[in-house]
């Protein structure tokens, strides 16, 4: 069964080691992640693969040829002691009418503001976007984006592994389940470790990942 929340944007695989997990990644599906960008003074970068229509694969860790960041990487990639999906944003119509609505129904996705990274060719891409760390702690709790005029990560040409099915676990479901539906959107859980599982058709058949 098919089971893809509404309004996905893009999945954010995390890892202590970039190059490790794109060439396991490369390995496992036949498909090679292409070059995202850096992420400027954060001291991360990203490589990326379309799972279809408007939703990708991002997969994120340490920039070699950056210092130490001020604070701590985003999405915990510190912390990591290996890849892991760690959460997922969402991409609504109207990201202030999306935020509004969430609040009125019990869930405060905290305010959006603005990020930006040059791509590989050097095309500059701005969006806003709302913290992860405020929409839940578990990760399973999407934030928010918006693109603005930027062209999206999945219109680039990106190669495509197309997602064929994405599922959570959390040890409350029903402290979650809410909280997604504040969002208008929906993401299968079951009891259990909070994590993710997502599967992707590929060259090599269906492959999944956690």
């Amino acid at each position: 069964m098919n089971r893809i929340p509404p309004l996905l944007d893009h999945l954010v695989l995390a890892t202590p080691d970039l190059a490790a997990t794109v060439t396991d990644f490369t390995r496992r599906t036949g498909v090679t992640p292409a070059p995202g960008g850096v992420h400027v003074g954060l001291g991360t970068r990203n490589h990326l693969v379309s799972l279809g229509g408007r939703s990708y694969l991002e997969i994120i860790g340490p920039d070699p040829e950056q210092g130490d960041p001020a604070g701590p990487r985003p999405f915990g990639v510190d912390g990591q002691t290996g890849p892991r999906t760690v959460t997922w944003a969402i991409s609504p119509p109207d990201l202030a009418a999306a935020i509004t609505a969430a609040r009125a129904r019990g869930h405060d996705p905290g305010p959006a503001f603005p990020m930006s990274r040059r791509t590989p060719d050097g095309t500059l891409l701005s969006w806003h976007l709302t913290d992860s760390d405020t929409a839940d702690p578990s990760g399973l709790v999407p934030f928010l984006i918006d693109w603005g005029t930027s062209r999206h990560p999945a219109d680039s040409g990106l190669p495509v592994t197309p997602l064929l099915d994405l599922t959570a676990t959390a040890p409350d479901p029903d402290r979650i389940r809410p909280l997604l539906a504040a969002l208008d959107t929906g993401l299968s859980l079951a009891e259990g470790p909070v994590g993710f599982s997502f599967t992707v058709g590929t060259p090599k058949g269906s492959v999944t990942f956690h």
